[in-house]
This record gives C-alpha cells, structure tokens and sequence, in this order.
C-alpha cells in the first residue's frame, strides 16, 4: 500500500513562492522513482517533475523548467517541490507518486497515487 502525504500548498501572488513536502512511509520511499503531479479540475493530471532517489537524477515538464525544482531527503523520506516564480497557471492541486521502474518518466500511468494532495492558488 502506497503512503503518501503531502503538504505545503497555499495561496500566494504572482512572482511568489511555495514549497511543497511529501512524506512517504519507510516502504514507499524504497521505490526508485518519486514525482509530482498536478490537477485542474475537469483536465487530466500532469506530471511536472521525477526524482530517482537512488541516483538524485531530475527532470522537469518544459512549463516548470526554470522555476521550479525537485529535492529529497533520504533521512526523512521526504521529497520537496519548490515552486518560484509562480504564475496563475501553476493552480492546481499538487499530488506526489512513486513507482519502483528503473528509468523515471512523468507517464501517469507508471505511477502510484495514495496521497490527499495539496492545493496552490495562484492569483494574478
């Protein structure tokens, strides 16, 4: 069972910035490839980055590259997303995944879900 929680939304300005947690349980964080996702009601969630926790390698969906940046923390099985410069098209609701593939991709259908999420407002 995947365990999940994430944190850290809230509502800011234009210009501003957040940053997003996800704590993972102990047997959810040993799988290789953790991500961020986000959701507008009504559309399809997007994957915005990957980490591969054995190796620290990233990458990022082309709308975020630049602003935004993926982290972990081993110790705490925590994953961080933080997110600069923000712009009204970042609101969404933001939701952490992890799969055990050996290659990390942002394809929705290669990842498991278990958390709440959590929501960014961007107001212009």
């Amino acid at each position: 069972q995947v365990q999940l929680v994430e944190s850290g939304g809230g509502s800011v300005q234009a210009g501003g910035s957040l940053r997003l947690s996800c704590v993972a349980s102990e047997g959810t964080y040993r799988r290789t490839c953790m991500a961020w996702f986000r959701q507008v009601p009504g559309e399809e969630r997007e994957g915005v980055a990957w980490i591969d926790t054995r190796r620290g390698s990233t990458d990022y969906a082309d709308s975020v590259k630049g602003r935004f940046t993926i982290s972990q923390d081993n110790a705490k099985n925590t994953i961080y997303l933080q997110l600069n410069s923000l712009k009204p098209e970042d609101t969404a609701m933001y939701y952490c995944a992890v799969n055990g593939r050996s290659w990390c991709s942002l394809r929705f259908g290669e990842y498991n879900f278990g958390g709440q999420g959590t929501q960014v407002t961007v107001s212009s």
